[in-house]
Formats: C-alpha cells, structure tokens, sequence
C-alpha cells in the first residue's frame, strides 16, 4: 500500500532536504523529508496562506492544523510574537520536523501536540485556526475539519483554508458557509483560493 503524508508513522527511508525561503520579510531555513507533505519546497498554497494571513482581532491561541513540517505556524509565530501558537499533525515524522525547524528559526512561541485532527486539542480553544488540509485524505476527511473547527474556535475566531478549486474549493465553500454562516474569499492566485470563515 503506498503511503501517504498523513500516516502517522512514515516507513518511507528518511532523506532530509534542506532549503531557504523569504516569506514576510524574513529569511527562513525549513527541512522537510520523504513521508512528509511537499518534500522540496514550500508548497504554493501554504506560501499564499502565509502571504494573506491576518492576526484575528479576538487574543488567544493560533492552530496550524495539519501543520506538515511546519512552515505556516512557525512564520505566523515569528509575525505574531505575542501569540501561543500550536502545531498539530497526525505525522510523527512531520511533527519532529517541524520542532526542529522552529529551533532553526529560533522561533520559541509555539508548541506541537500530535493529533489526528483536534483528538488531542480538547484542553484548547483558538483565535485562529489555519489549514492547508491534507486533500488526499479525502473530501470527507477536510469537511470534519472545518465542523470541528468551529466548537474548538474562540467567539469571533477565524478559520483559514487554502485550497485548490479542482481539488474541491467550491464545496469547501459551500461547507463553510453552512457551518460558519459566513465565508469570504481571501485570495484567488494559479487556482488556489484561501477562505476565511469567522465564528460570529
């Protein structure tokens, strides 16, 4: 059976890569491997996600949800200083990245907690919550996300979605929508949209 970037332990032979990115004015060293989601370089969505990202007006916690090796919690942990920000993925080999990659960047605002979606995140509420959701785990799989997201979000928190319209931003759309009562279109850029749901 072939494996994917959300299996929670990656058989697949460990070969890190290491490379450079500017994302926000700043110069970041980020590691990623085999097993892991985009292995050579920060993926488009994510960079588009980082680029839009706002601080929510509510304070409180940030959640990168399916955080891979890290790239988007640990720049809006260097952005926002003043924020707790967490890193949650079911991928133990992501995760162990993505702690190294905020010791890289010298980034000490964030935590990382292994979670099959929010499982281990009860004890947490958020301002934000951001997401690059793992598509290949299927639409059902990205569509709980966004339900569970809202009971897990602070009263006018914010759910971010990056998401490519053939891979199913339209009823991403239409989910958030139902589920929020509200959603607006960040970005559209090379068939990517970023969503912003809040939870009035």
């Amino acid at each position: 059976m072939s494996e994917h970037y959300f299996s929670q332990k990656p058989q697949s032979k460990s070969s890190p890569k290491t490379w450079s990115y500017r994302l926000r004015e700043n110069e970041y060293a980020f590691t990623s491997d085999y097993g892991v989601f985009s292995k050579n370089e920060i993926d488009y969505g994510s960079r588009l996600l980082i680029k839009q990202y706002r601080d929510p007006q509510v304070s409180g916690n940030v959640l990168d949800l399916g955080s891979g090796y890290g790239p988007i919690g640990i720049v809006i942990a260097n952005t926002y200083s003043d924020r707790n920000v967490v890193l949650a993925d079911v991928n133990e080999r992501a995760l162990h990245l993505a702690e190294q990659n905020a010791v890289q960047n010298k980034v000490k605002n964030v935590e990382f907690i292994k979670s099959d979606r929010f499982s281990n995140l009860a004890d947490y509420t958020f301002a934000s919550i951001v997401t690059n959701p793992p598509i290949r785990a299927g639409k059902k799989v990205v569509h709980a996300m966004i339900e569970e997201s809202k009971s897990a979000l602070d009263k006018d928190g914010e759910l971010w979605v990056v998401i490519q319209k053939k891979q199913g931003a339209p009823s991403a759309k239409e989910k958030l929508m139902n589920v929020f009562g509200n959603v607006e279109v960040i970005a559209k850029d090379k068939g990517y949209f970023l969503l912003k749901a809040v939870n009035v």
